[in-house]
């Protein structure tokens, strides 16, 4: 297995599926470290992956039990920077665990401490980590109510599809890692 993957990195490497400065970043602080050292805006998604079904009268049987699937799952969190090259896929929790608990049982609090510079765009299920920093933590504005004029509606709507175009990226990094998953 280990010469199979010595002989398949470079060759991933060439079509650019590594970290640009050919390092691996094996943490979230890493990740930050080389947003920052480099200029890179990271942009930040959870994904879910189907597990197998652990066996009946198992302690912990339901924590892997997804609230979105409603199937047995495993969630992790992508890094990607603006090209959607996946540069961290990490904060690997059971199903029923939300997003951002995820990122805040990684530290994120004390990573944006550490790194002032870093700037993330994050979607609507990361609202509550976006209060830690409001100017650097962006996510879309909140939904407007049925009473909203059109005008509002509007802003809102052209406000989403800005911050989902500039979100796309990430959704292609968890594209690419499920078309490997079997390296």
């Amino acid at each position: 297995m280990t010469k199979a993957i010595g002989e398949i990195r470079p060759l991933l490497a060439a079509c650019g599926f590594a970290t640009p400065t050919g390092f691996r970043l094996r943490t979230l602080a890493d990740v930050f470290a080389y947003a920052q050292a480099e200029g890179v805006r990271l942009r930040l998604d959870g994904t879910e992956i189907q597990v197998r079904r652990t066996a009946a009268l198992r302690p912990g049987r339901r924590r892997f039990v997804s609230g979105k699937r409603r199937q047995n799952t495993h969630k992790c969190t992508v890094a990607s920077d603006s090209k959607g090259r996946p540069l961290w896929v990490g904060a690997h929790r059971p199903g029923r665990v939300h997003d951002q608990t995820a990122l805040k049982t990684e530290g994120i609090e004390d990573l944006l401490g550490q790194f002032p510079q870093v700037e993330l765009p994050l979607d609507s299920g990361y609202r509550g980590v976006a209060k830690l920093d409001p100017k650097r933590i962006v996510v879309p504005p909140p939904k407007p109510g049925q009473a909203a004029s059109a005008d509002e509606t509007t802003v809102y709507q052209r406000a989403r599809r800005h911050q989902s175009s500039e979100r796309i990226c990430v959704e292609h990094a968890i594209a690419e890692i499920r078309t490997w998953r079997v390296l």
